[in-house]
């Protein structure tokens, strides 16, 4: 932060303050989409809720974008001049609720949001999008939005996550699933056993493969999988078995190449078990996240005003993978982590579903809020943030990081 008399702390006091004024409205949003929770591609109600308040304080709400139900734009501003995009995730998961707390992090990027529009046109002009992303926890909002050409002409792209560390940014891998399907031929497996081929044993063979093989694989590469077609009955030599295996690597190339390796596994099982075999992708998976650290250290600036220190990532802890890899491919983007929970916990359990909606959580999400702001407003006034901001970007896309 700069001292009383930079220039600029007047626009950042006033954009806290603004946070500040809506903190008990903002919770409220979030305590309501955490008491009613909506699985991906169902937030419908989750969608109502935000763009009634985004349409209320005078943004142009455009729903249903990319084809998408509870997907949005809200748009303030001129169309003129740098653009920020405020992201908004609001999806629940199965039996767990908002264990990852997708609340708070649409309530703060709606704060940023109304902040944001409640000083343009005096402090400066350009465009402010809130951009509601659902799906983030299956099937990837965000990638259909990026597709869709809706980060086209915006400089950066700006959302936090809660978590159980305070990070500058998120070790997010890419991730895919490939389904895999042996055939082999039925047969009685004890009155003709010999003309059995035993697709199901293939299968097995391909998962003791990957157990031995994963031992190899570099860091941030993860092979995952699950029977999802075992045959139908005991007396019947399976023809036919299928399995669904999650990738994870460390970047987007390095999965392309885990894939051809997994292809390569399973040819060599069906050579040995006399089966054939197929291997798919299954659906279009996440980009790994480009962090863009110009953008990143403007938010640890800004959101320790609030007493909240951001670190870098621990070297080798890897978090998952999310659809904000496929932003951040495009434009700038920033996704750090501010805990609401001690670095021993996990998001996606009860404790943390908990934790989204305790006064620890309210807390974070307004500094975050604040911090958002104030990084938009930094892309939105400072050119040369901007510049910098994507000649990163463009370094870390020709390095292939």
């Amino acid at each position: 932060m700069g001292d009383a008399g930079d220039p600029s702390e007047g626009l950042y006091g006033r954009l806290r303050r603004e946070c500040a004024h809506r903190a008990d409205d903002l919770w409220a949003v979030s305590r309501a989409l955490h008491a009613d929770p909506e699985l991906a591609y169902e937030e419908h109600r989750a969608a109502g809720l935000l763009t009634g308040v985004l349409r209320r304080e005078g943004f142009v709400v455009e729903r249903g974008t990319a084809g998408l139900d509870t997907a949005f734009v809200a748009r303030a501003g001129s169309g003129r001049g740098r653009c920020v995009a405020l992201l908004l995730e609001y999806d629940a998961l199965p039996g767990l609720g908002h264990a990852c707390g997708h609340n708070l992090i649409a309530a703060a990027g709606l704060g940023a949001a109304l902040a944001l529009r409640s000083v343009w046109g005096e402090e400066f002009e350009g465009t402010v999008l809130a951009v509601g992303t659902p799906a983030e926890e299956r099937g990837g909002g965000k990638v259909a939005l990026s597709e869709a050409g809706v980060f086209d002409g915006v400089d950066a792209a700006l959302m936090f996550h809660p978590g159980v560390h305070d990070w500058a940014w998120a070790p997010l891998t890419a991730q895919t699933q490939v389904r895999v399907g042996f055939h082999g031929r039925a047969a009685h497996p004890t009155g003709d056993p010999i003309r059995g081929i035993d697709a199901l044993a293939a299968l097995i063979q391909l998962f003791n493969t990957a157990a031995v093989m994963s031992r190899r694989l570099p860091s941030g590469a993860h092979v995952q999988g699950i029977v999802t077609d075992g045959g139908s009955a005991t007396n019947i030599v399976p023809a036919f078995a299928e399995g669904l295996f999650g990738l994870r690597a460390a970047t987007s190339t390095a999965l392309d190449a885990l894939v051809a390796e997994i292809g390569t596994w399973a040819e060599g099982v069906a050579t040995a078990t006399g089966t054939t075999v197929e291997v798919t992708r299954a659906g279009k998976g996440y980009a790994h996240f480009r962090n863009n650290d110009v953008l990143s250290d403007q938010f640890g600036v800004h959101i320790a005003h609030s007493g909240i220190r951001l670190t870098q990532p621990v070297g080798g802890v890897f978090l998952g993978s999310s659809d904000i890899g496929d932003v951040s491919g495009r434009v700038p983007s920033i996704h750090p982590f501010v805990a609401i929970l001690g670095d021993e916990a996990s998001d996606h359990t009860p404790a943390f579903a908990r934790a989204a909606a305790s006064q620890r959580g309210r807390e974070v999400m307004l500094a975050a809020a604040e911090a958002l702001a104030c990084t938009a407003a930094d892309v939105l006034t400072d050119p040369g943030i901007t510049a910098r901001a994507w000649a990163r970007h463009r370094e870390k896309a020709a390095a292939g990081l």
